[in-house]
């Protein structure tokens, strides 16, 4: 079992920034993706940014240029560096860490609410 852990939350002024971190823990197979998603209210759970193991990264079109995902391999944990914060990017964000090992293992975080004042 794999447990994540997500800090960092919070609320700030529009274009502020904030700092997310997730700790994983558990029976975690090296060659992982971690990454982060997020869900505003009456709305799908979407894609904010994903980094494999060596580093590749991806991003929303939405938040490119104003977030960066980083993770520190020897923690198990993952970053995401908000900038530049909008109030569109008010939302639940979730921890996700997947893996591939004979079948697909897939986690989430408990998620932490980021809001945004204009």
């Amino acid at each position: 079992q794999v447990q994540l852990v997500e800090s960092g939350g919070g609320l700030v002024q529009a274009g502020g920034s904030l700092r997310l971190s997730c700790a994983a823990s558990g029976s975690i197979w090296s060659n992982n993706v971690m990454g982060w998603y997020r869900q505003a209210p009456g709305k799908q759970r979407d894609l904010v940014a994903t980094i494999t193991r060596s580093g590749s990264t991806n991003y929303a079109d939405s938040v490119k240029g104003r977030f960066t995902i980083s993770r520190d391999n020897a923690k198990n944990t993952v970053y995401l560096q908000m900038n530049s914060l909008k109030p569109e990017d008010a939302a639940v964000y979730y921890c996700n860490l997947n893996f591939f090992l004979g079948q697909l293992y897939d986690y989430w975080g408990q998620g932490t609410q980021v809001t945004v004042s204009s």
